[in-house]
């Protein structure tokens, strides 16, 4: 094999990448809710089975170990780009199309969708395993001076795949909906631009990403690495689950966030339904800006202040700060759907307050996460968390349209709520536990 240039500058590709490591993500999670409501599939089963495809994030860590013995990290990316690539053309070219009196009775059964859900849950696999190797790659490729010097740049161009996933795709969708009034079209031909888009990234990486001469997979003693990696996993479970207070973390963890995680499957579908069924009646492509692009700024900007500020005082004098901010500012909700407003300012500005105090208080979980994750495996056991971090959205995102459903839009939004003692309950233990110089400057 011919030598590769081991050094490209990482302008040309780390903003590409975590660009491409950023729209499956939004596709899989964000695209595929909106898309089912638009079709008509009932919230219970919309929220039930999108977040079944949420479980490759959670598992992720059990097959990372593959990633590290096997290929390099840039053959990893290149190939499950290919493979989403893939995932997307079929989803694309096999959509089902429900007639439109299906869709408007708002019972189109879920099961027309089993292939569609297959796919994308091919793509989430392929999604996670990608994050997996893009991190690590990112790692290798290039020194660690000049890595951290793109932290920034690779959050901002994350962020920018969230702007594109959640507001420019159903942007588009909105506009074709509003022009052909053909609602399944509309989401074909938005999952084949993301088909072609991510084919462009996909080459352009296969040709420009540079091959590092440090990204080697651990294939000189493979059983040896094996046997290491599950001795030092069982190592680091074993020593997780003996910290002081670890049954406090893991509470923690999974109900901190729990009003977001009810409330976060059912954002969209709100802004869309009608008044009638207690929505808001909000068109396609008005979502996608007000949801997709302005809750998704303030959501940026309440992470980076959120940042600034943890950084400055530390977690435990910002802990109860940012519970507040995660908790009170669902109360714009309820006012939504009791108000039922149809000045589009008043719903954005609404949910650009909601998403500007979830970012702000999303800071404390991610420093607390660091915090109980510190000591000899550390890594392992910020990655343990990172899996109680998925699992705290996905138990309440299992139940969360059934329990709509049941009690509609205004009561569901109190329930939330309610929840948000959960929040505040944890936070009171937790606060008595933290080390009141952890994350300061």
């Amino acid at each position: 094999m011919k030598e590769k240039t081991a050094y490209k500058n990482p302008w040309w590709w780390v903003p590409t990448l975590y660009f491409a490591e950023g729209v499956p993500y939004f596709v899989v999670n964000n695209i595929s809710v909106m898309m089912f409501t638009k079709m008509g599939v009932p919230n219970g089963d919309m929220s039930f089975f999108t977040t079944l495809l949420y479980f490759p994030w959670f598992l992720k860590g059990l097959w990372s170990p593959i990633v590290d013995v096997v290929k390099t990290k840039r053959w990893w990316v290149v190939a499950m780009q290919v493979l989403m690539t893939a995932m997307l053309v079929l989803l694309t070219i096999t959509l089902p199309k429900p007639d439109a009196a299906t869709i408007a009775s708002g019972h189109t059964p879920i099961g027309i969708f089993t292939f569609t859900l297959i796919l994308f849950i091919i793509a989430a696999f392929a999604s996670a395993t990608h994050d997996i190797a893009a991190d690590g790659y990112y790692m290798l490729a290039h020194s660690t001076s000049s890595q951290a010097a793109f932290i920034g740049i690779r959050s901002v161009f994350y962020r920018i795949a969230s702007i594109f996933g959640q507001g420019v795709l159903v942007l588009i969708a909105g506009l074709i909906e509003t022009k052909t009034g053909n609602i399944p079209l509309s989401w074909q031909i938005t999952l084949g631009v993301s088909a072609v888009i991510f084919l462009l990234i996909t080459l352009y990486h296969t040709f420009t990403m540079p091959y590092s001469p440090d990204d080697k997979p651990r294939v000189s003693d493979e059983k040896v690495s094996w046997a290491t990696g599950l001795n030092e996993f069982v190592s680091s479970f074993v020593t997780f689950v003996k910290k002081p207070a670890v049954l406090l973390a893991i509470a923690f963890m999974l109900l901190y966030r729990l009003p977001e995680g009810f409330l976060i499957k059912l954002c969209m579908p709100f802004l869309v339904h009608s008044t009638a069924e207690g929505g808001l009646g909000l068109s396609t492509e008005t979502v996608g800006v007000v949801y997709g692009t302005c809750g998704v700024l303030a959501l940026t900007i309440g992470g980076i202040l959120g940042g600034i500020y943890a950084s400055r005082v530390g977690l435990k004098k910002s802990l109860w700060v940012m519970a507040a901010c995660m908790t009170l500012p669902c109360l714009t909700f309820v006012y939504l759907a009791m108000a039922q407003p149809s000045n589009v300012w008043v719903i954005s500005i609404a949910v650009a307050i909601e998403q500007f105090g979830y970012g702000f208080g999303f800071t404390a979980y991610m420093l607390y996460m660091m915090y109980f994750s510190e000591g000899e495996f550390k890594t392992s056991h910020y990655a343990i968390c990172t899996a109680f971090m998925a699992l705290s959205m996905m138990l309440p995102g299992f139940v969360a349209g059934y329990i709509q459903e049941a009690i509609g839009y205004v009561n569901f939004f109190w329930m939330v709520m309610v929840c948000c003692v959960a929040t505040l309950v944890v936070t009171y233990f937790v606060d008595k536990k933290i080390d009141p110089s952890y994350g300061k400057k």
